[in-house]
C-alpha cells in the first residue's frame, strides 16, 4: 500500500465517523429540545416477515396534501393535548405564532416526513394496535423525529 492510499483512506474513515457524529448530536439535541406533537395516524398494515414486528405509519394529515406536491412543509397548530391541527401547505419556513412546521417530501410516490415505521419488540405487536397517534419532537427547522406512538388519550404505550 502506498503512503497516499492510506492517508485517502484515513481521511475518508475520519469524514464518515465525523458525518455520524454530526447526525447522531443533531438526532439527540432534536430530541432533547423539540416540540412535542401528536399526529393522528391512519390505518396501517402492523407486520413485516423480513423485518420483525413493526408498524408502517401514515398520517391523516397527508389526506390534505395533493399528488402533485412533491415537497414542502406542513403547517400545524397544537389543539387540545398536544395534537397537532392542519393548517396550510407552503413552501417556505415562515410561521405565524403558534404555529410549526414539519417538513414532508414525496419519496418513491409515498409521502413521508422521516417517521414512516415503528418497530417494536417481537410479540407486542397486540399493544400496538390501538395507537392513534404517533408522538414526534419537531424543531423550528420543520425536522421531526418520531419518539414513539401514543393511545387514544394521548399517553405514550410502553
Amino acid at each position: 500500500m502506498s503512503k497516499n492510499y492510506k492517508i485517502v483512506l484515513a481521511v475518508n474513515l475520519i469524514l464518515v465517523l465525523l458525518f455520524f457524529t454530526f447526525s447522531v448530536i443533531q438526532k439527540e439535541t432534536l430530541i432533547g429540545e423539540g416540540t412535542e406533537v401528536l399526529l393522528r395516524l391512519a390505518p396501517v398494515d402492523p407486520r413485516s416477515l423480513m423485518q420483525g414486528d413493526y408498524m408502517a405509519l401514515n398520517y391523516q394529515v397527508f389526506d390534505k396534501i395533493g399528488y402533485d406536491s412533491k415537497s414542502g412543509y406542513i403547517v400545524v397548530k397544537m389543539g387540545r393535548n398536544r395534537v397537532a391541527e392542519f393548517v396550510r401547505l407552503q413552501s417556505g419556513k415562515n410561521v405565524n405564532d403558534g404555529e410549526l412546521i414539519i417538513r414532508y417530501k414525496r419519496d418513491l410516490g409515498r409521502l413521508t416526513i422521516g417517521a414512516d415505521n415503528y418497530f417494536f419488540q417481537e410479540g407486542s405487536a397486540k399493544k400496538y394496535e390501538k395507537a392513534e397517534y404517533g408522538l414526534l419532537k419537531v424543531d423550528s427547522d420543520g425536522n421531526s423525529i418520531l419518539v414513539g406512538l401514543c393511545n387514544k388519550d394521548g399517553r405514550l404505550i410502553e
